[in-house]
């Protein structure tokens, strides 16, 4: 697709790197909660949350349908927050993508675990039967301390909630969480209940970012004032009390945002021992691993 799309886009436009092929329809503007202080994304003016006309989203759904006809196999719902949408005008989205652009085989979303307690597990299950086939949860830590303190508004609980109900309708979960984000303070109960909610819900994939902040720490640092970031070894050893606390059946897991200086890349549990391996590795020997070089770093 290499003409321009007919779509109105509101930039910056964000979405997850394994959906770098998707046609990217934007249904919500920015974020509903955005009181996040870790998150970046959504805190320019013109980026202030609101929901997109319906005619117009199923206007630009046929004009793409025209314009690129068979090309299409993969739609990612924009922006942070399609799931905010009421489960009708999710299904007349998802309705008219099957009806204009049938060869899409995967239609996702990011998803607030906030925004699924009005949803029910059948009303999931009428979304996935409608062609949502995959939602990415940034549930950023399984901590209630870590969760409180950099605002993110959720608690262990109702990222669980969402996680189930999720798994329940047969809807593929791709769950983040940030390496990093309790700093020196909180690293240890971060990595365990972080670990605990993954247990216990075993998604189907996973992946860990480190916590960084290119625009500066001054508003995280308000929430949070004794936080102190972890270097590189700090790192690697929350990583290592993360994989030896998973217990995971079979989750395929990536450490391998730009964010990371270690790329990991397994199945777990199968992999778990050479993940650990790794890790260690580059703790104890880390000039016997790859790295990444700090300037080849970044969101």
């Amino acid at each position: 697709m290499n003409q321009d799309i007919p779509i109105r886009y509101v930039n910056p436009v964000f979405r997850p790197p394994s959906e770098a092929q998707s046609l990217i329809l934007p249904v919500t503007n920015g974020c509903s909660w955005n009181r996040c202080t870790y998150c970046e994304m959504y805190t320019t003016p013109q980026k202030k949350f609101g929901v997109r006309d319906e005619q117009e989203v199923l206007d630009s759904i046929r004009n793409c349908a025209q314009q690129f006809g068979d090309e299409v196999q993969r739609v990612f719902l924009g922006d942070g927050d399609a799931m905010v949408l009421s489960t009708r005008r999710l299904l007349t989205v998802l309705t008219k993508i099957k009806e204009q652009l049938p060869k899409v085989r995967r239609i996702s979303s990011y998803c607030l675990p906030r925004n699924l307690r009005s949803k029910s597990v059948p009303e999931l299950l009428e979304l996935r039967e409608a062609g949502l086939t995959m939602a990415y949860v940034g549930a950023e830590s399984g901590d209630d301390e870590v969760l409180r303190r950099v605002s993110k508004g959720e608690s262990f609980e109702s990222t669980r909630d969402a996680l189930d109900k999720l798994g329940a309708a047969g809807i593929t979960r791709s769950v983040m969480l940030l390496n990093g984000l309790g700093g020196r303070l909180l690293s240890r109960q971060h990595a365990e209940n972080s670990a605990r909610l993954v247990n216990l819900t075993q998604p189907e994939f996973l992946a860990t970012l480190v916590v960084s902040f290119p625009q500066g720490e001054e508003r995280f640092r308000e929430g949070y004032p004794e936080w102190e970031p972890l270097d590189q070894q700090a790192l690697f050893l929350e990583m290592a009390q993360f994989l030896q606390a998973l217990e995971l059946r079979r989750t395929v897991f990536r450490s391998d945002h730009a964010s990371n200086w270690l790329i990991l890349k397994g199945v777990l549990g199968a992999e778990k021992g050479r993940l650990l391996n790794e890790v260690r590795s580059a703790i104890g020997s880390p000039g016997s691993v790859r790295l990444r070089a700090d300037w080849q770093r970044g969101l």
